[in-house]
Parts: structure tokens; sequence; C-alpha cells
């Protein structure tokens, strides 16, 4: 096979798989993993895809792994804050669904190094990795395909397995909550499907969102905001919006 033919199939699987390996690679065409690894320079030279450790990913896919981390390392505190207060609002016998969320992760932060024998259901990889180290926790892992953040799971598998289950409290992060509109907002269907079915199968909802989110208003409306039970944010909101909300049948809680 020439060079140009093995570089155009290498961008054909990674177009199709949103990555690709190294060792795979060199197996699948018999040649060198240095052979590989040059190809993979040269495509990188050509902006055709990032090069990763031990193999590459689509541009697109690297911007989506570039934004999960920013979010991440954004407004720690005030996650923290909401953390805690989340925290206070779980009791043992409940089973409690920590939904895809940089908050959550802070949750299990706490939740890590609790003695109380919480039950924890979760389809997010971070959260799963934390609270398998303590043995108190009562653990179940929804899995399926991972997602294009490359942190959890949003797919049909991912539903046929949480529609067994009917969590008594939840935890959902999302883009934006405008009280006002009653709506609440993700930046994709795909996630923004998944979490109108969590609001489903869930007793009570609460949704954990940092202060700034209030207001904003991404391009997905997946459910109205008097579908949840609350809000948990990190300050006290306008007395407008707070009032705005109790119409709704919804509570603001604030870390403050």
């Amino acid at each position: 096979m020439f060079l140009e033919e093995r570089q155009a199939k290498i961008l054909e699987m990674l177009n199709r798989d949103g990555k690709v390996l190294v060792k795979e690679l060199a197996e699948i065409f018999g040649v060198t993993e240095d052979s590989i690894r040059k190809d993979l320079s040269s495509l990188e030279l050509d902006g055709k895809l990032k090069r990763t450790y031990g193999g590459a990913v689509t541009i697109a896919e690297k911007l989506q792994m570039t934004e999960a981390h920013r979010r991440r390392i954004s407004d720690v505190e005030a996650k923290r804050k909401i953390a805690a207060e989340a925290v206070k609002l779980m009791q043992p016998q409940d089973l409690i669904f920590l939904d895809i969320s940089t908050i959550n992760i802070a949750i299990a932060e706490i939740l890590e190094r609790t003695d109380t024998p919480y039950k924890i259901l979760t389809n997010m990889i971070d959260v799963v990795v934390m609270l398998a180290r303590n043995p108190k926790i009562n653990l179940f892992f929804a899995g399926g395909q991972i997602n294009s953040s490359r942190d959890g799971f949003v797919d049909g598998l991912n539903m046929q397995f949480m529609s067994s289950f009917r969590p008594d409290v939840a935890f959902i992060g999302l883009y934006g909550v405008d009280i006002v509109r009653n709506s609440l907002t993700s930046r994709n269907t795909e996630s923004g499907l998944h979490k109108a079915k969590i609001l489903d199968l869930c007793k009570t909802n609460y949704i954990v969102a940092e202060s700034r989110k209030i207001g904003l208003e991404s391009t997905y409306s997946f459910a109205t905001l008097d579908k949840v039970s609350g809000i948990i944010t990190d300050t006290k909101l306008p007395a407008e919006l707070t009032r705005a909300a109790q119409k709704l049948g919804v509570k603001i809680i604030s870390a403050d």
C-alpha cells in the first residue's frame, strides 16, 4: 500500500471512530509503529488531525475535550459550595443519581471521604472512579457508548439501563436556567434528551448550577423548570427571580 493510500485510510478510520491508536494502526497496516507516528505527524502538519498520547483524534474531538477540561477548572469554589448544599439533601436510604456535571465531581469529592453508606447511581466516569474508592458507597454505574466529551454516557444503551431504576433524588447539571421563560437548556440534543428522561425517572430532581448560569439559554430546551423541585446555586438570586421560581413550585437553595 502506498504512503498516501495508507494516510487516506487512517483519516477515514479517524472520521468514523473519532480517534485512532498507533499500535492498532501498525497491526492493521503491517508497518512499524514509528511509520504510523510519522504518518500522524504529517497529517497533523496538514491540519487534518490532532496527535495525542498513543494516537490521534479529530480536530473537533480535541476541541470538545479541551472544552470539557476548561469547565472542570472554572468556578471551583462556587461548585464546592453547591456540592456541600447538595450533600445535605442526601439520605442513606435513598438512591441518588449524579448526572454528568462538574458540580457532581465536587459532590463525589465529598462522598469519597464519607462514612455514610449512600447509594449512588451515575453515568459519569470521574464520579464512578472516585466513589469506587470508598467501600461505604453502594455504587451503580450506567454505561454505554462514551459521549463526545469522553466524560460519560448518554446514548440509547445507557437509557435502556437507566430505565430499570427509579432514583429517589437526582442532581442535574446543565448549560442554562431561564426562570422567567420556565426553561432548562443544554448545548446539544443528545445530552438534553438524556437529562429530560432522567427528570421523568427520578422522584425528586434538583438542578445544580452556578449563579452565572441563571438567565443563560442555549440551543436546546430539554424541559421546563417546573419539572424540578429546586435549584441549588452558590449565591442568593434577585428577589424577583426567587418569587418567579416559587410561583413555579421551585425552591431556590443558596449556599450563601
